[in-house]
C-alpha cells in the first residue's frame, strides 16, 4: 500500500469517528432537553404564589400601561380601597390579587385604547404589618411577608442581651377576642414543638419580654 493510500485511509477512519462523536453528542443534547424543564413554565410556578396576595388599603401599586406613560404611575392604595387613574377615575384594587386588578384595569381602557396591555406590581405591601416590641433590636410595625412565621420575624427583629427568648408570645385578635400564644425560641431552633413556629397573619403582635 503507498503512503497516499494510507493517509486516505487514516482520513477516512478520522472523518467515521468524528461522526459518531457528532451523532452521540446530539443524541445526548436531545435527550437533555426532553428532560429539561422550560424555563418559562419555572418561572410561572415561582410566581404563583406572589398572584395569590391580596392587595389591601396603603398598599403601593405600580401601573404600567405599554406605551402609554402618562397612564403609568406608582400610587397607594386608598383607605377606601380604591385607586385613581387618570381616564379611568376610582376603581376598586382592595380585595383583588394583582392579576384579577390588571384584568380590570385592561378591561376599562378598552374604552379609550386599542389592545391595551397593563402590568401591576404591588411595590410594598403595607397593608400587611405585624408589630414586635419588647427585647429586640428591631421594634414596631414589619411587613408581613407572604407565609412568615414566629421564626422568621423574630431572625428579621433581632434580640438584645436581656431577652427572655424563652418566654416570648403572640397577641392574636380575632373575632374581638385576644389571644396570647406562648414561643420558646430555645426549643423551637432545635426543632422541638414545631406547633409554636405558626404562619403569622396581618395585627399579629409579637412580644418579647
Amino acid at each position: 500500500m503507498t503512503k497516499a493510500m494510507k493517509l486516505a485511509v487514516l482520513m477516512g477512519m478520522g472523518l467515521l469517528a468524528a461522526g459518531l462523536l457528532a451523532q452521540t453528542s446530539g443524541a445526548e443534547k436531545t435527550e437533555a432537553d426532553k428532560n429539561a424543564k422550560p424555563a418559562a413554565t419555572v418561572q410561572g410556578s415561582e410566581a404563583s404564589s406572589d398572584s395569590d396576595y391580596s392587595i389591601g388599603a396603603d398598599d403601593q401599586l405600580r401601573i404600567t400601561v405599554w406605551k402609554e406613560p402618562d397612564l403609568s404611575e406608582t400610587l397607594p392604595v386608598r383607605p377606601d380601597g380604591k385607586i385613581s387613574m387618570p381616564l379611568l377615575n376610582d376603581i376598586p384594587a382592595a380585595g383583588l390579587t394583582p392579576l384579577q386588578l390588571k384584568d380590570s384595569i385592561t378591561e376599562k381602557l378598552k374604552k379609550f385604547i386599542a389592545d391595551p396591555r397593563v402590568t401591576v406590581v404591588v411595590m410594598a405591601m403595607n397593608s400587611r404589618r405585624i408589630f414586635v416590641t419588647g427585647e429586640v433590636v428591631h421594634t414596631g410595625p414589619m411587613a408581613l411577608l407572604p407565609h412568615m412565621t414566629m421564626l422568621q420575624a423574630l431572625s428579621q427583629a433581632g434580640f438584645t442581651q436581656f431577652a427572655n427568648v424563652k418566654g416570648i408570645y403572640l397577641l392574636r385578635t380575632e373575632n374581638g377576642k385576644q389571644e396570647k400564644l406562648p414561643f420558646n425560641y430555645k426549643e423551637v431552633i432545635k426543632g422541638n414543638h414545631p406547633e409554636q413556629n405558626i404562619q403569622l397573619k396581618p395585627g399579629d403582635t409579637v412580644v418579647v419580654p
